[in-house]
């Protein structure tokens, strides 16, 4: 049996060096993330204090219960919650729906109509803003989560959803529809049996791109939203801040509880969303 080449010095150099850089990169990244875990459980006076104290002395555990205190927290939670699962749940669905078609039925002016749909994600969220408040203020639905849900899936973010999910259904080859074609599938047959399975890291890629973002959105909640029972949770981590100042500490422990879905959304899909990104945008 033939021996295995050994790596040279240089390439294994360069591996290390690759590793090391990384790791940098890392830590310098992650830094903040401890910060704001550490500042959560200081008291007032020990947030500024030189040299910073990395390990909180004496742990104040009561912060996170004085969140809930001070502000309805756990209302803004839900409300964050319902929003980001609708919103995701509809995003995914009707993405993946013209994504397929805008992929594999061929019908007159596709590309024109695909581009149109582009032009409208390079048009800033701000320009659109007032006319929209307008827009929705007509129908009735300012201070309702109605134009939090249905703005996103079908404004710039559902576009951003067909174009992922139509870049992964690129890549699916084209003999699996014909041999269902031939079985007797039609297309929405062809989309639920064949390609929905097939595409589950593309939707596992937008659904934590969708989820994120709506997560993380102050600027459409602030616009439509002015009752204190329906903000979400980025409206209320602003409320520990005012005129006098900032209250760091329940700031912190606030965004440390904030933070826990992102993780567990990404932690799920993680092995997906690596897949998806890896596929997605590659082909044309």
């Amino acid at each position: 049996m033939k021996a295995m080449p050994k790596p040279s010095v240089r390439t294994a150099g360069g591996a290390i060096g690759t590793y090391l850089l990384l790791t940098l990169i890392s830590l310098i990244m992650i830094v903040p993330f401890i910060w704001m875990i550490s500042t959560s459980f200081k008291e007032p006076q020990s947030i500024f204090t030189y040299p910073p104290q990395w390990i909180p002395e004496p742990f104040r555990f009561q912060n996170y219960i004085d969140v809930f205190r001070l502000i309805p927290f756990h209302r803004f939670y839900f409300n964050s919650v319902y929003i980001a699962v609708v919103v995701v749940l509809g995003t995914v669905f009707f993405a993946s729906l013209a994504g397929y078609a805008f992929a594999k039925i061929p019908f007159k002016g596709r590309n024109v109509v695909f581009l149109i749909l582009l032009s409208a994600m390079m048009i800033p969220h701000e320009v659109t803003a007032i006319p929209m408040f307008l827009f929705m203020r007509q129908l009735g639905w300012i201070d309702t989560h109605l134009p939090l849900i249905l703005l996103p899936i079908f404004g710039a973010g559902g576009v951003f959803g067909i174009f992922v999910m139509r870049q992964f259904f690129i890549t699916v080859p084209t003999e699996l529809e014909e041999a269902a074609m031939i079985d007797g599938c039609n297309r929405f047959r062809i989309y639920a049996r064949i390609m929905l399975p097939i595409a589950k890291p593309g939707m596992a890629t937008l659904t934590i791109f969708t989820f994120v973002t709506i997560w993380n959105e102050f600027f459409d909640p602030l616009i439509f939203i002015n009752s204190r029972e329906l903000m979400t949770l980025p409206l209320g981590l602003s409320l520990f801040t005012d005129e006098v100042g900032t209250a760091w500490h329940y700031l912190m422990s606030a965004t440390v509880m904030a933070t826990v879905p992102l993780l567990v959304v990404f932690f799920i899909a993680q092995r997906r969303f690596i897949e998806g990104v890896a596929m997605t945008g590659l082909k044309e």
